[in-house]
């Protein structure tokens, strides 16, 4: 349904049916809307359309976001926090170790008793504490602010961009923000799939397309690879880095200084000043011509020292962090199973591909020139405006089919990785799959899910366990527990468990928890590749044994409520081939396991149809047949 506003400027009344697209950034956030069938940002009056993501507390508590903030970065840097969006679903202990970079205090968070996993880490702004959730909400109340004004109209709706490679904490985290920030949330979409829908790939119903999305920010990192068949586009794999962007280049710029000139014992505002003077230098090099030299002055304890950088410096600075992201290029590439030659067309998004060096990188690693000419900042808050007005109902003509980058699984017995949902599935996504108890008599059933590459579960990271409670007792095997994962268009999991006899049911939303770090994130789909042949041999191992430890459980039971049936002699026959079973599982070697296996198989087979016959009998007695 169509809402009204009332124009303050005119005092009209003009309908309207906004959904605006934000792209909430490390370094940049925006804000954006569709005007006569196009995707425009907006800029409040006598402003840009770029809202620094900076936020400066002062000692009243009084707020100041975006480019007003940016002033008190060397005024009061323990006031001022920027590059809140790598905190955002992390825990004190994924980020500790990088405490001493932050102008500003990180803490434990109160009331979990010293665990810091428990919740989300806390901004310390002199005797106030902060969530990063709370923080990203200032901006994104800013943000709103400005759009209200510039277009006199109500903003409740909108649809948010974050990194492809955000994970369930990062991604809930986005959303809580928005709703903290007046605002219902009706999509979380990836920031390089939003990037396509403003470079309006796709519109012609005709075109089969393969793109490649570069997106380099301040500090995250996506490739995407699309397949757009007419309107329909379709993710077929994602990779990168959410702790990776233009911000570790100027981290490089200042460490390079710092080395050069044995700088030591610096405060927060000293090495505030060096940040923002190695991103004027990356700039201005990155803008003139190669004999460029950029210089400034940096004071210390009555010390002067000469800052230079050239662009010669400036590319070997850059390089780490550029061959960085070509490698998540080839990942991508690699599960999408394509070859370079097969993109048609690389996007370039993000504030950092600006930089002259990386054009040609990635221009020489695709072998083609990459497209550039809409603003690498607004692109994908443009995206997000485009789709905002197809969950607005403004247009049917663009259907987006998005994908999970990480595959989640259960535990299953010997501590594999059952995986119901694999990566790169195309979400919304359900499925279901039916499992069982493992002991008589067993009433509960814990339920452990995970999301990662690896089979074992002990290398992935687990998101929830649960227990199904009341299974009626019965003997192990017969119980049918099913089991369903559903992932929703957010790629927030929900997971049902019941037991299809009795009823018994559970569902549970999976609550993000804080316990994963940067580099966890990073070696989940490297380990898979390099430990790819080692997990197969151990996951065929393992189940041998727990296929084995099975037999002898049935065997041992079968033997204890047959008795009367086995001889003697036969018995110590049985018994024989499971000691010499369980030799086998002891070891290491999968094909002694399996030839034990089979052994007491053969011997017991005739035991297992005589018990059948038994079965048989007694079930037709009195019975006409």
């Amino acid at each position: 349904m169509a809402r009204i506003a009332i124009d303050l400027s005119s005092g009209k009344i003009k309908e309207t049916n906004v959904v605006v697209g934000i792209d909430l950034g490390t370094t940049n956030s925006l804000i954006a809307k569709i005007e006569d069938g196009m995707p425009v940002a907006i800029a409040d009056v006598g402003k840009t359309t770029i809202v620094p993501s900076i936020v400066h507390i002062d000692a009243i508590g009084n707020i100041t976001v975006g480019e007003e903030a940016k002033n008190y970065l060397l005024i009061q840097p323990n006031r001022t926090i920027y590059s809140v969006k790598r905190l955002l679903g992390k825990s004190y202990s994924d980020l500790e170790n990088h405490a001493q970079s932050l102008s500003y205090q990180i803490a434990k968070p109160e009331g979990n008793n010293g665990n810091e996993e428990e919740g989300m880490l806390q901004i310390v702004v002199g005797n106030r504490t902060f969530t990063p959730i709370e923080i990203s909400s200032l901006i994104l109340k800013e943000l709103k602010s400005r759009a209200e004004h510039k277009l006199k109209v109500s903003i409740d709706r909108a649809v948010i961009t974050v990194p492809a490679y955000f994970n369930d904490s990062q991604r809930q985290a986005t959303r809580d923000a928005g709703k903290f920030a007046g605002l219902d949330v009706l999509r979380i979409i990836n920031e390089p799939t939003a990037a396509a829908l403003a470079y309006g790939l796709g519109i012609n119903p005709n075109e089969s397309q393969k793109v490649a999305i570069f997106d380099l920010g301040g500090g995250t990192f996506d490739v995407t690879i699309l397949q757009i068949e007419g309107n329909v586009f379709d993710v077929i794999s994602t990779n990168g880095n959410s702790f990776l962007g233009g911000d570790d280049i100027d981290a490089n710029i200042v460490q390079y200084w710092i080395n050069l000139h044995n700088l030591q014992n610096l405060n927060s505002t000293e090495l505030q000043f060096l940040r923002i003077q190695a991103e004027k230098a990356k700039i201005s090099i990155n803008a003139s011509n190669d004999d460029y030299i950029f210089s400034t002055v940096f004071s210390q304890n009555s010390n002067s020292y000469k800052l230079e950088l050239n662009t010669e410096i400036l590319i070997q600075l850059a390089k780490p962090i550029i061959d960085q992201t070509l490698d998540c290029c080839r990942k991508a590439l690699d599960d999408a199973h394509y070859q370079i030659q097969d993109i048609e067309y690389v996007v370039l998004v993000g504030g950092s591909t600006r930089l002259n060096y990386l054009k040609e990188c990635v221009e020489n690693f695709f072998q083609k020139k990459p497209l550039d000419h809409l603003n690498p900042d607004e692109v994908v808050a443009l995206g997000a405006a485009v789709m905002g007005d197809i969950l607005a109902g403004n247009r049917d003509d663009l259907l987006l089919l998005d994908v999970t980058p990480l595959s989640l699984g259960i535990e299953t017995l010997g501590g594999l990785m059952d995986v119901l949902i694999h990566r790169n599935t195309k979400i919304p996504h359900r499925v279901s799959r039916g499992y069982t108890t493992s002991l008589d008599g067993q009433v509960n059933l814990r339920i452990s899910v995970f999301q990662g590459e690896r089979e074992e579960v002990k290398h992935n990271r687990k998101l929830a366990e649960f227990i199904l409670k009341g299974i009626p007792p019965m003997p192990a095997g017969l119980p049918k527990v099913e089991i369903t994962f559903g992932l929703d268009a957010d790629g927030v999991l929900k997971v049902t468990a019941q037991e299809t006899r009795s009823g018994v049911k559970q569902i549970v939303d999976i609550k993000p928890q804080y316990g994963l770090t940067d580099a966890e994130v990073e070696k989940m789909l490297i380990d898979s590749l390099t430990n790819a042949k080692d997990d197969v041999d151990n996951r065929l191992l393992i189940e041998a044994r727990e296929e084995a430890r099975q037999l002898i459980f049935f065997t041992q039971r079968f033997l204890a409520n047959h008795f009367n049936l086995v001889l003697e002699v036969q018995k110590n026959e049985i018994e024989k081939l499971i000691a010499q079973l369980e030799a086998a599982i002891n070891s290491t070697s999968k094909a002694d396991i399996r030839t034990g296996i089979e052994a007491l198989e053969i011997y017991t087979r005739p035991y297992a149809e005589l018990v059948m016959d038994e079965a048989v009998k007694r079930a037709l007695v009195g019975q006409d047949v």
